[in-house]
């Protein structure tokens, strides 16, 4: 379920607060790589960081983590970037091309970094950190108004495309979307995580996949304005799924963070 940043974010803001173990974090990530890798974007960056500028041999996990440790890092943010909107990456800098071209990155809001994962090879996942040129604007939605705003936009989404009539059947649609649930990676999580925040994952993944089914074939559109139309009543689905997702991670951050502090 959801996206590399998103374990990233979780799983090193749990070892930062002493919830979860190093070993506990590179295990995690492994799901989405057998081979974590980590470079700086510049040289400002790796001097900062103790990390390989990009192009040169990149270095492991380990390092990026002692690197979090000493600038002072406590927890991190997913964020999930689109064409106009860019919040939470500090505004225009570096990082926000790259982030825009993956879909997502993982902020480090107290060290001022951010790091971009790009599958490089088979089984070998690249993260690229970036420092940030500013102070990102964090999103607060609480968890209950996004997963309300997710179901409230799978509604909508249904009933305009059906009054839209470009909501056709297509065969074999409800195996497209077990296909595509099913073939997501299976993912660990830190003891402690928020059942709220696995449930919302899961859902997202569900409407992602619905998402997907509607948008292939053009969703039973048959001309350029019917395809519009569609993608139209498709948008605000997306931009609550990307709101949902961001605040069950947000929340797992908070609740993981907070466990130790009250311990």
């Amino acid at each position: 379920m959801c996206v590399p940043s998103a374990s990233l974010a979780v799983w090193a803001s749990a070892w930062l607060n002493g919830a979860a173990a190093a070993d506990d974090v590179l295990d995690a990530l492994s799901a989405w790589g057998e081979l974590q890798e980590f470079v700086a974007a510049d040289q400002e960056t790796a001097d900062r960081t103790g990390l390989p500028v990009d192009g040169e041999r990149a270095a492991g996990p380990a390092l990026w983590l002692a690197a979090l440790r000493r600038l002072g890092a406590d927890n991190a943010a997913l964020v999930l970037p689109v064409p106009g909107d860019v919040r939470g990456l500090g505004g225009p800098g570096p990082v926000a091309r790259p982030a825009l071209e993956r879909g997502e990155a993982a902020v480090f809001s107290s060290a001022a970094l951010a790091a971009v994962p790009n599958n490089v090879a088979d089984g070998v996942l690249r993260w690229t950190v970036f420092s940030l040129s500013g102070s990102p604007i964090a999103d607060h939605t609480p968890i209950g108004e996004a997963e309300h705003g997710m179901t409230i936009a799978v509604r909508e989404a249904a009933a305009t495309l059906v009054s839209l009539d470009v909501a056709r059947h297509r065969p074999n649609v409800r195996a497209e979307i077990a296909e595509f649930i099913s073939t997501r990676p299976g993912l660990a999580w830190p003891n402690g995580m928020p059942p709220r925040s696995l449930r919302v994952l899961e859902r997202s993944v569900e409407v992602e996949a619905i998402l997907r089914a509607a948008v292939e074939g053009d969703g039973g559109a048959v001309s350029a304005s019917a395809a519009q139309a569609r993608a139209d009543a498709l948008r605000p689905l997306g931009d609550a799924v990307r709101s949902a997702r961001c605040a069950a991670i947000a929340e797992a951050v908070r609740q993981l963070s907070g466990q130790y502090r009250k311990g």
